[in-house]
């Protein structure tokens, strides 16, 4: 029996898993991602549960034959890191992947994705249901799209594409991104910006409202569980899905999907907030046709399971160069 390794590094959370043939899964870890003090730590925290996943699958970590890992970016691919992610601190500013993970595995087939192309590479090649022409779209810690176009998910030359997050939505830029830039989408829609927009929004306009607006802790947990019952949090949800509207046209006009298949702890913990209010705008907003936009079916684990098929097929997700595919 072969075995395959998948990783998600998100801003969040690392998580790895261990996979058979067939794309059963044997083992897997998960933690919170290092907030540093440099890019090692994070480096360290993705070994370890590609580790703890090997154990739990009983098996050593020379024993894997190949690892597709989905990654926060921006990448530099030719050298296998992460640099100067916009959504850990910036003291992290190279995170090394391909050679830490190559060297514990001992194998040379390490594949390294954009996180969302990762997600993209799962949502097709986990379900017959998505067609050649698709995207996934992740509203979480940031904000990101993997595109499959014609069957072929686009990468770009060091791996970047599909940074639409930083589609700049705003030009009086309101917002800024936590890349430094202003009037990025992800500025205002990401769950690490969300309380951020709301504190600008409420300063503009400093209606009554129950949120705790001056606690540290504020989150965009806290928006969303007001949404109903508090005047100004629906108002900052309607502003959410006029932002996530614009960033999801611009991203239908670019690619002309045929789905838009949503995912992120954001659209996954609050989906009639955030895709309903999307589906009602967009007839208005979409000059060609409206794709059909959804939740994804892989939830939590569409980029670990799109990193894991990476690995099964050599890293471009084709299903056909694997003997059973699920």
């Amino acid at each position: 029996m072969a075995y395959y390794v998948g990783v998600d590094l998100g801003a969040t959370n690392v998580r790895a898993v261990v996979g058979d043939e067939t794309a059963t899964v044997l083992g897997s870890d998960a933690r919170g991602t290092p907030r540093g003090p440099t890019g090692i730590a994070v480096t360290e925290a993705v070994l370890s549960v590609v580790r703890n996943a090997c154990a739990e699958a009983d098996i050593d970590p020379s024993e894997a034959v190949a690892a597709g890992i989905g990654s926060i970016g921006p990448l530099d691919l030719a050298a296998g890191v992460v640099l100067n992610p916009a959504n850990l601190p910036d003291t992290v500013e190279r995170i090394p992947l391909v050679g830490p993970v190559s060297r514990l595995l001992d194998t040379e087939e390490v594949h390294l994705h954009n996180d969302t192309n990762a997600g993209v590479i799962g949502e097709r090649f986990h379900s017959e249901r998505n067609p050649d022409d698709m995207v996934y779209l992740t509203v979480s810690s940031g904000i990101g799209a993997g595109v499959a176009v014609d069957g072929n998910v686009l990468s770009g030359w060091d791996g970047n594409a599909g940074e639409v997050g930083h589609m700049t939505v705003d030009p009086h830029g309101f917002m800024t991104c936590g890349c430094g830039l202003d009037g990025h989408w992800e500025g205002y829609c990401s769950g690490n910006n969300i309380p951020k927009y709301a504190r600008e929004l409420h300063e503009e306009d400093p209606i009554e409202t129950a949120l705790p607006i001056e606690d540290p802790d504020f989150s965009a947990i806290d928006v969303f569980e007001a949404a109903g019952e508090d005047t100004f949090a629906d108002h900052v949800i309607d502003q959410l899905a006029h932002w996530n509207a614009m960033g999801i046209a611009n991203v239908i006009h670019a690619y002309a999907p045929l789905v838009v298949s949503v995912g992120g702890a954001v659209a996954l913990n609050n989906p009639d907030r955030v895709l309903d209010p999307v589906r009602e705008k967009l007839a208005d907003m979409v000059f060609i046709n409206v794709p059909e936009i959804r939740l994804t079916e892989l939830g939590d684990d569409v980029v670990v399971k799109g990193a894991l098929a990476s690995a099964l097929t050599g890293g471009t997700g084709d299903r056909s160069r694997v003997d059973s595919p699920p």
